[in-house]
């Protein structure tokens, strides 16, 4: 039976940034504590609304209401965009991404353009050829607006993408807009993740290119993939 990522070609990839690409964890955690000592919300309130992949509107929405939402959104943004100084790629993201064929890969988030340009060079990301953020979209990932968005901006159709995420929500969105799933496990070492292939981190893959496309191998082989 072939696998559904090691057999068979791609004509693109979509990335997820944080927890995928970058090591963001400590700045979002201590912008949205700050954030919600500033809007009276609790821990456990925060913990309920927040789920790793989701907007940041679209969590403030959750805990706040009426009048407050604009500014409340606008804050979070305002903190996250001022905190990056330890965004960092994660191991084997440099190397993955230098093997890749220019246009041939996509970094689709769910931050806005201002917050995905800041964590981006903070971290020292090549700039993609294409870029969607949650600004692009109506809705947000588990929705899969984002990813069909990303395959329609790279002239593909989404069955023929790879999209690589770390988060449940973004693998929901993969997976509703046809595309092939690979999970790092950054932000869920353990318990189930829903994709065609679950790996530790980037680096223990790697992507070349060739006639038919781009195809996932194990790193250090030249041969073609087996299962990890």
């Amino acid at each position: 039976m072939s696998h559904p990522v090691l057999d068979r070609p791609f004509a693109a990839v979509l990335f997820d940034m944080d927890g995928t690409l970058v090591d963001s964890t400590a700045a979002i955690a201590r912008s949205w504590t700050t954030w919600a000592l500033e809007h009276d919300v609790t821990a456990e309130q925060l913990a309920g609304a927040a789920g790793h992949g989701r907007p940041a509107p679209e969590i403030v929405a959750d805990l706040v209401g009426g009048e407050g939402l604009a500014a409340a959104a606008a804050r979070i943004t305002e903190l996250e965009i001022a905190d990056v100084d330890d965004v960092v790629q994660l191991p084997g993201v440099a190397d993955l991404l230098a093997g890749l064929p220019a246009g041939s890969w996509a970094i689709v988030t769910s931050c806005s353009a201002p917050l995905a340009d800041a964590r981006r060079h903070a971290a020292g990301l090549p700039d993609p050829e294409v870029l969607v953020t949650f600004d692009d979209v109506e809705n947000g990932k588990p929705a899969p607006d984002c990813f069909l968005l990303g395959a329609a901006r790279m002239g593909l159709d989404p069955a023929d993408c790879l999209v690589v995420e770390d988060a449940p929500a973004g693998l929901s969105a993969a997976r509703a807009a046809g595309c092939a799933t690979l999970a790092v496990r950054t932000t869920h070492p353990t318990g189930p993740l829903d994709a065609d292939l679950v790996v530790p981190l980037l680096s223990a893959v790697r992507i070349t290119a060739g006639p038919d496309g781009l195809r996932v191998r194990r790193a250090g082989e030249p041969g073609p993939a087996t299962d990890l």
